[in-house]
């Protein structure tokens, strides 16, 4: 699937969070038109709507008119399996591609993650690729690699073009970034705010023809390139900036 390189309408799901307003405030940058989806509203969207993912008729309505979904919502690691997962990890997958099925999105990117592959994390070979058979950390995971499934399904089944992003470590707050530093891995997989608002800005403005993709985005490794970069390079011409702790504590609220 190929879109037009003109200027975009975009709906971007978790848009009031950190991966989100990265997104939705590079994405303007570059001119296009974007659409927040959030439980609150969206700081860096043109227009935002509230409400929960787990809700098809709302997901529906933020998707209609809309070139490009960016589906960043989720419960963002390992959580209560019944509250909190399934509604948010599972039915609000299955909400993003019927209602962009529905809607006449041409191109969805999903987020998925680098705990798909954890477990190779450890031992390698290194770096990790795309096609590497996956070990999933956990639950989340494991619903992390249902998306990158349902991802498929719709691209091979109804022509969407879709592309599943393993997202790096993005501290949410400066707890979160302190986690990171207390490891000697976290560092080489870490991505910087700035550098999540680079990827989406390439893989939204891609001219490459694609039915479904998985690809890795981080920023520079610090120490190790855990995590094979070259498909994203090669396919939308992503390259990092950032490096270990650039960027860390930027734009918190």
């Amino acid at each position: 699937m190929t879109l037009s390189m003109s200027k975009h309408r975009i709906l971007v799901t978790g848009s009031a969070g950190r991966l989100g307003r990265a997104t939705a405030k590079a994405l303007r940058e570059r001119g296009h038109f974007v659409r927040g989806f959030d439980l609150r509203p969206s700081p860096h969207a043109d227009e935002s709507i509230t409400g929960s993912i787990a809700d098809y008729e709302m997901f529906l309505k933020a998707n209609t008119g809309m070139d490009v979904l960016i589906h960043l919502a989720a419960t963002p690691d390992d959580d209560d399996f019944h509250s909190r997962l399934v509604p948010n990890n599972i039915v609000g997958v299955y909400n993003a591609l019927e209602s962009a099925k529905a809607s006449g999105v041409k191109r969805v990117m999903l987020a998925s993650s680098g705990q798909v592959v954890w477990w190779q994390r450890f031992t390698g070979p290194y770096p990790i690729r795309v096609d590497t058979p996956p070990t999933p950390r956990g639950w989340y995971a494991s619903m992390k690699l249902f998306s990158e499934g349902a991802g498929r399904a719709f691209a091979e089944g109804h022509g969407l073009g879709v592309l599943a992003a393993r997202l790096g470590w993005c501290p949410r707050d400066p707890a979160h970034a302190q986690d990171l530093a207390d490891t000697d891995w976290g560092p080489d997989a870490y991505l910087s705010h700035r550098d999540c608002g680079r990827f989406f800005v390439c893989a939204v403005e891609s001219p490459a023809a694609y039915t479904f993709a998985v690809l890795y985005a981080y920023s520079k490794p610090l120490k190790q390139a855990t995590f094979d970069m070259e498909p994203s390079r090669t396919l939308i011409g992503y390259e990092p900036h950032d490096i270990w702790p650039e960027g860390a504590l930027d734009d918190f609220a």
